[in-house]
């Protein structure tokens, strides 16, 4: 076997594992956003369906007049629901609140660096 053969095998090899790589990257995205999903999943289960609907609308931007009218409930029962939110998930603030829902998707890429 000449030089020529031994450097096509090489790369025939390196390219092999590239493609067993490319592969694993795609799985563990995969499998990441599975965690994410079920991350919301566990988080919002803490709430009740009304409040999780207030709070979607909360993490979309809404105010609490605009949650009154998409909703068509009474604005005590929106700030109602508001407090029980803050008061299940431990915050002070629907800020606060949906800032904790956003770091769920954070979390994941962190603890990889961390650990690599």
């Amino acid at each position: 076997m000449d030089q020529s053969e031994k450097l096509l095998i090489g790369i025939e090899n390196i390219l092999r594992v590239a493609s067993d790589l490319i592969d694993e990257v795609a799985r563990l995205k995969s499998v990441e956003e599975e965690c994410k999903i079920l991350k919301e999943k566990v988080f919002m289960n803490q709430l009740t369906q009304a409040e999780q609907e207030v709070f979607a609308l909360a993490i979309d931007g809404h105010s609490v007049s605009e949650i009154q009218d998409i909703l068509h409930k009474e604005e005590r029962t929106i700030k109602y629901q508001r407090k029980s939110i803050l008061k299940k998930l431990n915050t002070t603030s629907m800020t606060e609140a949906v800032q904790q829902f956003q770091n769920l998707h954070q979390e994941p890429s962190q603890k990889l660096i961390r650990t690599s």
